[in-house]
């Protein structure tokens, strides 16, 4: 069989034989061939609001009737954009925001990195450059999120990356308040994921998020939360950040926004990052997409932020959450896998070391259920929180019996 024309995004160019996915509904999915799988992985951590939702199709078609897009530059706007930013502007855990919209997660990491490098400029600080991310980290695939990555795999080959950009171990807050005494008037922002998704659904320890707002505080730097998975129910908030007390200065967000019906994402910028943005008259901010506050994308992400208010879907998740982790650990209790971990409605088991997590996935698929290997020893499940609780069940059963 020859290879596709499409060289797909994460895959060996040389594979032949893909999954081809044809239609959903719910929390379930269907391939060509007819056979149904339970998404436990929400597609990449996406689809919050379930498959078939007419509701957001519908909000899509009507905005691209009257306007399917403009662009967003100077002097224009539309409405969609406006209001996606006012909604969004009303849940953030963030200090008087203002929303800056992207495609997706990369774009908006990229941007929350530049627009916190350009903060400090105006401020009268062009020395702070410097980005401190951490271990097991994933932001993205765009030169600036790559860089600030703490997968090493994913940045080899790619050449030189961005410079001034510090990536310390995972939760070790001593190592950070080290290179805060060392290099603190440097220090651009420290950014993180609220529960760091892709690089294994790792939580962070007990303190360390506010270890991480105390130091940025104590040294004028910004604490942007990656929020890309992690947002919008995914941990039973609206922003993951809230579950763990913390107010960031800057969030990035994509994902869980418009549950995938149509690329969006953004920064959420908060009052330290808007003041001395907004404090010279003539500044023009020299940073933007050309998709950037599309209007259909925006009304996209309204109508999908509407389902999970209305549908309650933030008090969903923990039940979610809580079912899946439960059937996880009894698994783990009965030694068939070695380590269960995550928060929220995101989790993921550590194998043991005879186990290959793609073989593994490969056996689920085989058995209806889509999960998502990550490294040498994870799995990881991730499903839409309207997922029932007999499909859950389902995910639970077929991971023991492919690992059987």
């Amino acid at each position: 069989m020859a290879v596709s024309r499409f060289l797909h995004p994460y895959a060996k160019p040389t594979r032949t034989d893909f999954v081809t996915i044809v239609r959903g509904e719910g929390a379930r999915v269907y391939d060509a061939a007819g056979k149904e799988y339970v998404d436990a992985m929400a597609s990449l951590w996406y689809m919050n609001v379930g498959y078939g939702r007419h509701r957001i199709v519908d909000a899509i078609a009507e905005q691209m009737r009257r306007l399917p897009a403009y662009n967003a530059f100077d002097p224009f706007t539309n409405e969609p954009a406006e209001r996606l930013a006012d909604r969004l502007a009303g849940i953030a855990p963030v200090d008087d925001p203002r929303i800056f919209l992207t495609c997706d997660g990369s774009e908006a990491v990229d941007s929350a990195i530049k627009l916190a490098r350009i903060a400090h400029v105006q401020a009268g600080q062009p020395e702070r450059t410097i980005i401190v991310s951490r271990g097991l980290a994933y932001h993205g695939v765009t030169y600036g999120g790559l860089t600030a990555q703490g997968l090493p795999a994913n940045q080899a080959g790619f050449g030189p990356l961005v410079p001034d950009f510090v990536n310390l171990p995972p939760n070790d807050l001593e190592a950070m308040a080290t290179l805060f005494a060392e290099q603190g008037d440097r220090i651009a922002a420290v950014i993180t994921e609220p529960i760091q998704g892709a690089g294994g659904v790792h939580p962070p320890v007990e303190g360390y998020l506010p270890g991480l707002r105390r130091l940025c505080d104590q040294h004028g730097a910004f604490l942007v939360m990656d929020e890309v998975i992690c947002a919008f129910g995914r941990l039973g908030h609206w922003f993951g950040t809230e579950r763990f007390g913390v107010r960031p200065d800057l969030i990035t967000f994509a994902k869980g926004v418009s549950s995938g019906y149509i690329p969006v994402g953004g920064v959420v910028v908060g009052a330290a990052v808007r003041a001395p943005l907004e404090a010279d008259p003539a500044f023009v901010l020299r940073h933007g997409h050309t998709y950037s506050g599309h209007a259909a994308a925006a009304a996209g992400a309204l109508a999908a932020l509407d389902i999970t208010a209305d549908e309650g879907l933030l008090d969903r998740s923990k039940v979610v959450g809580d079912r899946l982790a439960d059937g996880l650990r009894s698994l783990a209790a009965d030694g068939v896998v070695e380590q269960v971990r995550g928060d929220g409605a995101v989790w993921a088991v550590g194998l043991a070391p005879e186990h290959d997590p793609t073989a593994i996935r490969d056996q689920m698929l085989g058995l209806g259920v889509i999960t998502r290997a990550i490294g040498t020893d994870t799995l990881s499940f991730c499903p839409p929180l309207v997922i029932t609780d007999d499909e859950i069940d389902r995910v639970v059963d077929g991971l023991a019996t492919a690992l059987d």
